[in-house]
């Protein structure tokens, strides 16, 4: 098994860990907090190596090609900035 398969091995087990034991009412809350948390991880961590890749010149197709998403996924990975202010009219 690769590092990176180990990792992923790893996490899902330490989220199996979290909510060992625990009621299913408990184990949805925890679970619920724990997708929202590690859901905008990721969705910042995929803009930013996104934009590192448009920063070195790939087009959106490229990028598309690349990473095996659509070009319209790649604009709204772009698009999607939690930081972004709203703009002002």
């Amino acid at each position: 098994m690769d590092d990176r398969a180990e990792e992923v091995r790893r996490v899902l087990e330490a989220i199996d860990a979290v909510t060992e034991g625990e009621p299913p009412e408990a184990r949805a809350k925890r679970l619920t907090e724990l997708l929202k948390s590690v859901g905008e991880k990721v969705r910042k961590e995929r803009r930013d190596a996104v934009l590192e890749m448009v920063d070195r010149g790939l087009t959106y197709r490229q990028i598309a090609d690349q990473i095996g998403v659509s070009f319209g996924r790649v604009r709204q990975i772009i698009a999607d900035d939690p930081d972004a202010k709203p703009p002002v009219d």
